[in-house]
């Protein structure tokens, strides 16, 4: 019996695009007829869009990304995962030629961010629990000594000695000391 004949390429999910257009509206500060309009479509296509049913077309896509003032990919690309570990001895690594120095690089810094850096010390018998910060805020744990459990609350995640983790701020999160003498830097990213 004959091969079968390779299936083709998957679509995008169109839940993807629903979101993306839905968040990029809404900071835009657009209604749905005045984003249909300024991309030169009809309302009701949007809208079936922003409620992940349609058919949309490159170049329908390519219209309301410059009618956002976006690119293309931001309407495209994947959901970011919320919750990013890069346990230690993982994640792209280089090496210097001249002295016994390694790198790896944890996270890019996307351009118009702000960064606090803090230096945390934590001792087991206590949960630091943190509101929600300002919206678009992403922090970044590296743990130095001992071991945490940190994160949203609904994901929280054990990390120990050179792991790293990045999740939403802008949620309810926690950290938790699992051993003594628990050291981590803590990152945070305001956009």
């Amino acid at each position: 019996m004959p091969d079968a004949p390779p299936t083709p390429p998957s679509r995008l999910p169109l839940g993807w695009i629903a979101a993306a257009l839905r968040r990029e509206r809404t900071r835009a500060g657009l209604s749905l007829s005045e984003l249909a309009k300024r991309a030169g479509i009809a309302k009701s296509t949007l809208s079936q869009l922003e409620a992940a049913s349609g058919n949309p077309s490159m170049e329908t896509i390519w219209a309301l990304a410059v009618a956002l003032g976006v690119p293309f990919g931001t309407l495209v690309e994947p959901p970011a995962p919320a919750v990013q570990v890069i346990r230690a001895d993982e994640g792209p690594t280089v090496h210097s030629e001249q002295s016994s120095y390694t790198a790896s690089l944890l996270a890019v810094s996307p351009p118009g961010t702000r960064r606090d850096i803090y230096r945390v010390r934590l001792e087991p018998g206590s949960v630091r629990d943190s509101k929600p910060h300002i919206p678009g805020t992403v922090e970044h744990i590296v743990v130095g000594t001992g071991r945490v459990k940190a994160g949203p609350l609904e994901e929280q995640t054990e990390l120990g000695p050179g792991d790293y983790m990045a999740y939403r701020g802008d949620v309810p999160h926690a950290y938790e000391a699992l051993a003594p003498g628990t050291t981590f830097v803590l990152i945070m990213q305001h956009v």
